[in-house]
């Protein structure tokens, strides 16, 4: 009886609402010879707080990027002696491997973890992250999680990095044979991107990045994939200027979307800046991550495009437009991966797995975003899986034709 009681009361009591506003600003630089002693802007943002007392910033540093940098950690140990009276390091950088190796081992976060523990930072220290964007995700993942949060300061080394995941909100690392599974969304203190450093890029990693800007283009700016289309053969020759304002725009595009979609932190079904991702991410997987992420980015732009062509959304002008700008910039549009399995739709290793865990991922209803135009996204809820399997088989046979030599484009499955 005094049960039934409380529980009446509960029940005569108002729920009680509350909206809470929060806002997050970030700038995203651009410099070159970042971490040279006369370049100041890495001090200048971290004494931007206003604080007097030096900041510990702990360091974690991309083993392959290191490689390449020849005396980069003593660089870095330099310049926290020039700037002393506004930052320190704390303790030895932390070198992790790169690429999605770091995103695919749990051991990395506790190091990161084990070591702010250690060194007593605190919510207003700093985690500087220098790396591509697997090492970005994985530490970023780690800052966001200690102390609810420890002021992260990204330094993205790849293309990738610097016009696309070093510049969002998202951070993470993947579980259960599947990308992503772990994150948070919490937006970086700053960027900094360094164009100095692209130079030692190898061709994969130089290219992979452009994925990420023909796709943005695609949904978003027919303008700016006619840039990319008309340069296309100057990018896959690695003309600097070009990436800069590549690099540039594709920044410039995503930071919009994020700050003025409404749901920057994708609460609701949708994702449009993942178009071409639903694949990609499970091509990633199925290949065991011998695809650069923007690699497979760029076979699922292919195959969306293909598939928006197919619905008769798109003119077969602007689908051959597509794929013949992929294939100058040097992207291979069909791997083996596409089609094992194909008709076994529970199988683990079938592509069209890859909606399940794209739905699964957001929650709600399937939501892909496809193409009604070159520069116009649309957003669909439902698709027709024998039409992808067509759009599978037409880029198979895409790829065999440039592999022969032809000029020729193989149109509609019959």
């Amino acid at each position: 009886m005094q049960m039934a009681i409380q529980q009446k009361t509960a029940l005569n009591l108002q729920p009680i609402n509350q909206c809470v506003r929060v806002t997050f600003n970030y700038d995203v630089y651009f410099t070159k010879g970042l971490f040279q002693l006369d370049n100041p802007l890495l001090a200048e943002v971290i004494a931007a707080d206003g604080e007097i007392t030096p900041k510990q910033v702990l360091a974690v540093v991309d083993g392959g990027f290191l490689q390449s940098q020849d005396g980069l950690l003593k660089k870095l140990s330099a310049y926290a002696q020039r700037y002393e009276d506004v930052l320190t390091l704390s303790g030895e950088p932390i070198v992790v491997p790169g690429g999605e190796a770091v995103k695919n081992d749990s051991r990395f976060i506790e190091q990161i973890h084990q070591q702010i523990n250690a060194s007593g930072l605190c919510r207003h220290s700093y985690v500087l992250a220098i790396g591509g964007g697997a090492v970005l995700d994985m530490a970023g993942y780690a800052a966001t999680t200690a102390h609810r949060g420890i002021r992260l300061l990204r330094v993205p080394t790849t293309v990738l990095g610097q016009n696309d995941s070093g510049v969002g909100v998202k951070n993470g690392i993947n579980a259960f044979g599947k990308k992503n599974f772990l994150g948070t969304f919490m937006p970086p203190y700053a960027v900094l991107n360094d164009f100095d450093v692209l130079t030692s890029l190898d061709d994969r990693d130089w290219r992979s990045g452009i994925a990420e800007a023909v796709k943005v283009a695609l949904i978003k700016d027919a303008d700016f994939f006619n840039f990319i289309m008309t340069n296309a053969d100057k990018l896959a020759n690695r003309d600097m200027d070009i990436m800069e304002r590549l690099i540039y725009r594709c920044s410039q595009l995503h930071l919009e979307h994020i700050a003025g979609s409404g749901d920057p932190f994708e609460m609701g079904s949708s994702r449009p800046l993942d178009f071409g991702h639903w694949a990609a991410h499970k091509l990633e997987h199925l290949t065991n991550y011998s695809l650069r992420h923007g690699e497979a980015v760029a076979i699922g732009i292919a195959l969306d495009t293909t598939y928006s062509y197919l619905t008769g959304q798109l003119l077969q002008s602007e689908w051959q437009r597509v794929l013949t700008t992929l294939k100058k910039l040097g992207f291979t549009l069909y791997v083996s991966a596409l089609t094992e399995q194909l008709d076994q739709l529970e199988h683990p290793h079938c592509i069209f797995r890859g909606l399940t865990e794209f739905r699964e991922h957001l929650g709600g209803k399937l939501t892909i975003t496809l193409l009604q135009g070159i520069g116009e996204g649309i957003e669909v809820n439902h698709v027709d899986l024998s039409l992808y399997k067509d759009a599978i088989l037409m880029l198979q046979g895409w790829e065999l034709y440039k592999l022969g030599g032809q000029d020729a484009h193989p149109t509609r499955v019959n």
